[in-house]
């Protein structure tokens, strides 16, 4: 069996349980892989997390077959989704809203696996990070 090389990867990001075919044929289009197959197998595979924005790693390989990645959320996604609302308008001169020091840890321990750190604390602050570009302050703690 002759080796599967990788053709092409990308990473897109799509509603979970039901991935757009448009974006999905815009993305993959060119390398002929079968479209169907790979909306049915990440709709099949991220069908309980419906409601969120779930990015996934689709890698296309010589022979026309693929691989999924699923990665977490956004931190922007999880910052909304945690303040029920969206960042400012003019971050640095509007405050959207404040994560509490709960908040801010639950996102991290969420999105530890993606981020380039095993210690929540530095996780944190990626995050704190993020909700003040986002023009979310972040309570002390």
């Amino acid at each position: 069996m002759p080796p599967r090389n990788t053709l092409f990867e990308t990473t897109i990001h799509l509603d979970a349980g039901n991935a757009a075919v448009a974006e999905l044929g815009k993305a993959l289009g060119p390398t002929g892989v079968n479209l169907v197959a790979v909306k049915r197998e990440y709709d099949e595979n991220t069908a309980t997390r419906r409601g969120e924005v779930v990015p996934v790693v689709i890698t296309v390989l010589e022979d026309r077959s693929f691989r999924l990645r699923y990665k977490t959320p956004p931190t922007a996604f999880l910052i909304r989704q945690a303040l029920g609302t969206k960042g400012s308008a003019r971050p640095g001169h509007d405050r959207a809203g404040t994560l509490t020091v709960e908040q801010l840890r639950a996102i991290a321990v969420r999105k530890l696996p993606d981020l380039n750190t095993t210690d929540i604390e530095a996780a944190m602050r990626i995050i704190a990070g993020t909700a003040r570009s986002m023009g979310v302050a972040v309570e002390a703690g």
